[in-house]
Formats: structure tokens, C-alpha cells, sequence
């Protein structure tokens, strides 16, 4: 049998800055939504060991279809608007245990 997973779910944001003027996370609300997410989730009190953690990352390398996420263990990525694709993300996803098709991301 298999020990449990410290976090139930992992999710990181991609808070990538690009100075190029190529598309880049940071300039599309990563942060913003990031900070959303974090709040949210220790309102639900869902945020800790055995629960949900979210975390910022640097570039995920997918920033063209950003801003993105990715939810582990299962590896299912997002991309996001507002602050209500992000709450239909915690709850459909990271509490229901579903997948938001609609802004799900395809694995390539």
C-alpha cells in the first residue's frame, strides 16, 4: 500500500516575467489570481498538510496559452480569466474532484 500524498492537490501558477515582449503570466493576472486562489482556500479551511497547497511558480513553459496552472498529482493544467474561473477551478477541481473542461488546457 502506498503512503498518502502530503497534499492532497498542488497547484502551481505560472508567475513568469518576460521583458522581450513575448506573452508571459505576470502580465496577464497570475498574480492576482494567484493571491485569489491562497485566500480562497484557507477561507474554505482546506489549505495545509493532507489538503490543498497553492504555490507560485516560475515559467512552466506554457505561458502563449497563459496565464496558466497545473493541478498535481493528476497533472491536469488551466488557463483563467477571472477570479470566478478560479473559484469554479477550486471547487469543481481541487474540492469536487471533476475537471473544468472549459478551461482546461490539452496535455501536449
Amino acid at each position: 500500500m502506498s503512503e498518502p500524498l502530503y497534499f492532497q492537490k498542488h497547484v502551481f501558477f505560472c508567475m513568469n516575467q518576460r521583458d522581450d515582449g513575448r506573452p508571459c503570466c505576470a502580465d496577464r493576472g497570475a498574480q492576482a489570481a494567484q493571491e485569489h486562489a491562497k485566500r480562497r482556500v484557507k477561507q474554505l479551511d482546506m489549505n495545509g498538510h493532507g489538503k490543498i497547497r497553492i504555490n507560485k511558480a516560475g515559467c512552466l513553459d506554457r505561458c502563449d496559452e497563459g496565464p496558466v496552472m497545473v493541478v498535481y498529482p493528476q497533472g491536469t493544467w488551466y488557463t483563467f480569466v477571472d477570479q470566478s474561473d478560479i473559484d469554479e477551478i477550486i471547487d469543481v477541481d481541487l474540492i469536487g474532484g471533476g475537471v473544468v473542461e472549459r478551461l482546461k488546457l490539452p496535455n501536449k
